[in-house]
């Protein structure tokens, strides 16, 4: 290869590069010195940067471990009438509207399909259909921008609320998905929601969703388990089928899952939508930074490269994304391989529905305690500024 290839090779940023195989790279983090520095504004141009999600746990790290809101809380303090969660979220809902401001043109570019900032539902309404439809439909109406999607966890009561925030026109991204089963049911409320929509004489075009699939946390649960086999198993052949799934079964679940998306938004039923301008409900992996020093650190990024996803990094997985990140279209490739992985984990012993019933039910939780963290950071910020 000759020198001019090689620092053509080089000057290609990986995370702009990802785009070229029909993924987009956001940003799972918000800060408000990431708004108001530029930075957020140099990542859409320079790194390609095409949306972003947040949590409770990145707002709690955000006022609790920075000065950036001290102003704001003073001013809301004087105001009787907001409680800790009112202001928390006249917080969030500042960021996430100037964050929607300067993704906008990315939304209008990518004719709907990007350029949107995600904000959950209280995580203490997970299990409360009705609940979390209402403030769903609240958060909405205050942050007044088309290029924000509410996050819904994917859990029982959840899903129902899909359906019918899709169908009045409420772009979701259904969070805490570990089950490819549970994808095809958020899949299903999906396209119920893009129809029920439809027959209301909705646009179809500019409604946007993505299923967030967790990935790294199936393999940290999954790990453990086999760690705890291994140190009873006596057959050689048991021990080996245990070593090879370690770090594997993650990636494998991940890419049955899209090969589920594949064959949902290619059917007739869905194809239908499409003529009226639907579009699909990307797969957006999430959790995607990695866990396991032992393991490549931008593993979950290239292992998942595929069309009409997206990856929702943090700051150190962008980082070490674009200093050594390798793109290639991964996500199709050997699929017959992940079906063997699943196979063997289940011939082993380890039952992957008990694995992500369980992530989901922890997932609830730990979404629940980093908002009760948040509120308490708020709380405790607030009287220091009274």
């Amino acid at each position: 290869m000759s020198s001019g290839v090689l620092e053509n090779a080089k000057a290609t940023n990986p995370l702009k590069a990802l785009l070229s195989y029909g993924q987009s790279m956001w940003l799972d983090y918000i800060r408000r010195d990431l708004i108001t520095s530029g930075k957020l504004k140099t990542m859409i141009g320079e790194d390609g940067l095409r949306g972003m999600t947040s949590n409770p746990s990145i707002f709690e790290k955000a006022i609790a471990e920075s000065s950036l809101y001290d102003d704001m809380l003073k001013s809301l303090a004087s105001r009787p009438d907001l409680d800790t969660t009112a202001r928390y979220e006249q917080i969030a809902i500042r960021d996430i509207q100037d964050a929607a401001d300067i993704l906008r043109p990315v939304y209008q570019s990518s004719n709907y399909r990007d350029g949107y900032v995600s904000l959950e539902v209280s995580p203490l309404l997970a299990m409360k259909t009705q609940e979390t439809i209402d403030e769903a439909r609240r958060l909405w109406k205050m942050v007044a921008r088309e290029n924000v999607m509410i996050k819904v966890p994917g859990t029982s009561a959840g899903l129902p609320a899909v359906r019918q925030l899709i169908g009045e026109g409420i772009n979701v991204n259904v969070t805490l998905l570990f089950s490819q089963e549970v994808y095809e049911q958020v899949a299903e409320a999906y396209i119920a929601g893009v129809e029920d929509l439809a027959a209301r004489g909705g646009t179809l075009k500019k409604m946007a969703g993505v299923a967030s699939f967790f990935i790294s946390r199936i393999d940290t649960m999954v790990d453990g388990i086999i760690k705890e086999k291994l140190k009873s198993v006596s057959n050689a052949q048991e021990e080996a089928t245990l070593k090879s799934l370690l770090g594997k079964v993650a990636i494998a679940n991940g890419k049955l899952a899209y090969q589920r998306y594949l064959r949902i938004f290619a059917g007739p039923r869905w194809q239908a939508l499409a003529a009226k301008g639907g579009q699909t409900q990307r797969v957006l992996w999430a959790s995607t930074s990695t866990k396991n020093p032992a393991y490549r650190d931008v593993m979950y990024v290239e292992e998942l490269i595929g069309p009409d996803t997206v990856n929702t990094m943090p700051p150190a997985t962008i980082d070490a994304f674009r200093d050594h990140g390798q793109v290639r279209s991964s996500l199709t490739e050997d699929v017959a391989a992940a079906e063997k992985t699943m196979d063997d984990l289940a011939r082993a012993g380890i039952s992957i529905k008990e694995v992500t019933d369980k992530l989901t039910i922890e997932g609830v939780k730990l979404f629940a305690d980093s908002f009760n963290k948040l509120l308490a950071a708020v709380e405790q910020k607030t009287k220091k500024k009274a």
